[in-house]
Parts: C-alpha cells; sequence; structure tokens
C-alpha cells in the first residue's frame, strides 16, 4: 500500500468512527429527575423555603443535636428519644425545621458531604415516623465543614458526628 492509500483508508475510520459514536449521546431528558427525589421514602422532597440553616431566622438552640457512629448514619436508640420533642412540636402545626448533617474530619470531603446528608436524611424519616409532616423538613449537609470541636482526638470526633435542628422562625 501507498502512503496516500494508507492516509485515505485512515481519514475513511476516523470518519466513520466519529460520525458513529454521536448517536450513542443522548440528550437530558429536561423532566429527568433531579436531587429532588427521597430516595429513602420514595417520594419527591418537598419544596425548599430557602431558609439558610445560620440565618437570623433559624433558632439552632430550640433541641438537642443527635449523634451518630463512626461511618455511620443510623439513629440510634439512645439518640432517638431527642426526636420525640421534635416531632411533637412539628405536629403542633405551622411549623418547619431544618436538619444540618456533619461529620468528622476522617473521609474526603465529597463522602463526609454525602454522608451529612444521608445522616440528615435518616433524622427526617424518623421524625416522618413519628408523624411529623415531610413539608414540614429540610435538610442540608455540611461535610466535616463547621466542627463543633476541632480536636483530632476521639472525644471531638463524635461531637462533630451530628445532625444539628434548626427552627425556622
Amino acid at each position: 500500500m501507498t502512503a496516500r492509500t494508507l492516509s485515505t483508508l485512515g481519514i475513511a475510520v476516523l470518519l466513520a468512527l466519529g460520525t458513529g459514536g454521536c448517536s450513542k449521546f443522548k440528550k437530558k431528558d429536561a423532566g429527568a429527575a433531579t436531587g429532588d427525589y427521597d430516595f429513602v421514602s420514595g417520594s419527591p422532597l418537598p419544596e425548599r423555603s430557602g431558609a439558610s440553616f445560620f440565618a437570623g431566622n433559624v433558632d439552632r438552640s430550640m433541641f438537642q443535636p443527635v449523634y451518630f457512629g463512626y461511618d455511620s448514619y443510623a439513629v440510634e436508640p439512645g439518640e432517638r428519644s431527642k426526636l420525640d420533642p421534635i416531632a411533637s412540636f412539628l405536629r403542633g402545626g405551622g411549623k418547619s425545621i431544618i436538619l444540618a448533617g456533619f461529620t468528622d474530619e476522617r473521609g474526603t470531603p465529597e463522602y463526609n458531604r454525602a454522608l451529612g446528608e444521608r445522616r440528615a436524611q435518616a433524622v427526617r424519616e424518623e421524625l416522618i415516623s413519628m408523624g411529623a409532616g415531610a413539608a414540614d423538613i429540610q435538610t442540608v449537609s455540611f461535610g466535616e465543614e463547621m466542627p463543633a470541636d476541632a480536636g483530632g482526638d476521639e472525644s471531638a470526633h463524635a461531637k462533630n458526628r451530628r445532625v444539628e435542628i434548626g427552627v425556622i422562625k
């Protein structure tokens, strides 16, 4: 084969691969599910009110934080009792809260952000199972950001693995 034949053949192969590969990429459906779906309960998440956990209209001192074990998002029985007054408060109607999930510093920022969200969602699902309205509960995750205790020992880590509850005024 001559150099010209090889060049022509190479260009033909590249064109065939280039045009054939385009049909495999599909546009994203505009109506496709986004991050606004609660895969735990199988229902759409409520509309967010836009409340920021650290805004002046959020009271973060009304309820105790819920603490978690290392690398866990299971609400332990000892911590579940902290949810009774929160559920009762929400069943009173006309009130809403925002749950902020936090982790200790171990793990990647992405992993910790996801774990913090799973913790907030776990508390949300517990509250819903106790009769609180799903539309009254927002969640947010800060992962390892904003630790409650900046120390590097296990005692500090335990304080940082938490969900804080903010009451939206």
